[in-house]
């Protein structure tokens, strides 16, 4: 649970006081600055790779990774649908603060601070690669149509602090992306595809796009390196989000499934593979050692059973799936791997967040960002990863169309009529929330409703521009 004076501490920004370029000051932390990568999988699903128990899906590469990690099991990501997910990987906030409320809404406000552009200021390289979703990547076209207004919601990775991008609007298939028949809608245009520093990419790639990303992230890191220059990457991958199409090499593997079963978890291994690929680089560019490495989910997996056509996700022993403020919905795999900082595997039951990149990385860092907009969502891993955090220091908190949720060290409420009525579920003893016990112990409800009643009426402020000064 958390005293009111904690969450008061964090709805005023007490968590993580940050700066504008220009009001920056180190502290002595490490001489050698560590290099960013943050990965993440499309609707995959916290039991879709091995090292969470799957054993049909094959994730050799992500087990291997899992085996000198640090390993989440309640691992978060800030939203049960990917835009908002995205949104606070970058800013350390919750989307309903700068309107990003769901797929294809809103974008990363210009008044927003981005990691990257933090990162910047600390002399780094920054670039994304793969899925962006955080705005439309040419002010005249949307491959959503007019109604996604592409001039009022023109963001690009240039324009949110990254120097080399690689990027797609929205989700592309998983294979041969320029393929007319694998369309990720009812009208194949090319400009719905990769765009590089600006220009449309017209080139019919070819091939698993796991791969198509990787080949160009990786010459961004090695150039990097070549230049003793620290790094940011964010490699955000495609797989397994719809049009879910594996390629026959990787649908061999799983010849002995159904034709849904073998696309989908044959794009899964094939986004591993990318993976692999990915820690060897950094192990021949002699770098992996004060590299931190991220992998997460962006939701829950697709479909409403996951038994169904390509929509072969699961959501492990958790109830709900993407959409869902339900565990199933939210709670993704997540690993770190930093050899500097973890020099042995370890799985951690304390709950984290997507939204707890940005001060975990400036933690890192030794720095700090004063007037950054405030107040943020997530907190610092650092006392995590160095062994001294036993519990989270500030709820979780998340809003979704009718949905609301509160979760804190144990219990979490859960609304799906905008918060007029909640649930209650002990995470701890019953992390598959069979029982509610709202009924039980009315006055944890009661105090977790009044933490979230605030931290909603906190992002309406932020809405409505009060954080920008």
């Amino acid at each position: 649970m958390f005293s009111r004076r904690e969450f008061l501490r964090y709805v005023a920004g007490g968590a993580m006081a940050l700066a504008l370029p220009g009001d920056l000051y180190a502290k002595d932390r490490s001489s050698e600055k560590p290099n960013i990568i943050l990965c993440m999988a499309d609707d995959l699903g916290w039991g879709d790779v091995g090292f969470n128990g799957k054993t049909i899906i094959k994730t050799p590469n992500l087990d291997a990774m899992a085996k000198a990690s640090l390993r989440f099991t309640r691992f978060y990501a800030g939203a049960p649908v990917c835009s908002p997910t995205r949104g606070s990987c970058l800013t350390g906030r919750h989307p309903y603060r700068y309107g990003v409320f769901f797929a294809n809404v809103g974008h990363i406000r210009k008044e927003e601070v981005t990691l990257a552009e933090a990162m910047k200021t600390q002399g780094y390289t920054t670039g994304h690669f793969g899925k962006w979703h955080l705005g439309t990547l040419a002010p005249d076209f949307s491959g959503k149509g007019a109604g996604r207004k592409p001039k009022e919601n023109y963001m690009t990775p240039a324009m949110s602090g990254f120097d080399e991008w690689f990027s797609t609007e929205y989700a592309v298939a998983t294979w041969d992306p320029y393929d007319p028949a694998n369309v990720h809608g009812s009208k194949f245009d090319v400009r719905a595809l990769y765009w590089h520093n600006g220009e449309n990419v017209t080139e019919p790639l070819k091939g698993d796009d796991s791969r198509i990303i990787m080949d160009r992230a990786v010459p961004f890191i090695r150039k990097a390196a070549e230049n003793n220059k620290p790094f940011l990457a964010i490699i955000w991958f495609h797989a397994p989000h719809a049009p879910v199409v594996g390629g026959p090499e990787y649908r061999k593997m799983y010849s002995q499934h159904s034709e849904g079963e073998q696309h989908y978890y044959g794009c899964i291994t094939a986004l591993d593979e990318q993976m692999g690929r990915l820690r060897r680089e950094l192990r021949e560019i002699g770098i992996a050692e004060n590299t931190m490495l991220w992998f997460c989910s962006d939701n829950g997996p697709e479909g409403k059973t996951g038994k169904k056509g390509r929509y072969r996700g699961s959501a492990g022993p958790f109830r709900g799936r993407k959409r869902s403020l339900f565990e199933g919905g939210v709670r993704v795999p997540g690993l770190l791997e930093w050899p500097a900082q973890i020099e042995a595997a370890r799985t951690t039951d304390v709950a984290a967040s997507t939204l707890d990149y940005f001060p975990t990385v400036l933690e890192a860092l030794g720095f700090t960002i004063k007037g950054k907009p405030e107040p943020s969502d997530g907190t610092s891993l650092m006392p995590l990863i160095e062994g001294k955090m036993t519990q989270r220091l500030i709820p979780i908190a998340f809003e979704s169309g009718n949905q609301v949720s509160l979760t804190d060290n144990r219990y979490k409420i859960y609304s799906n009529n905008r918060g007029k009525t909640y649930m209650l579920f002990d995470l701890v003893a019953d992390p598959a929330e069979t029982k509610d016990l709202a009924a039980d112990k009315p006055e944890i409800v009661k105090t977790l409703r009044k933490t979230l009643e605030q931290w909603r009426a906190s992002c309406k402020d932020s809405l409505a521009g009060k954080d920008y000064k």
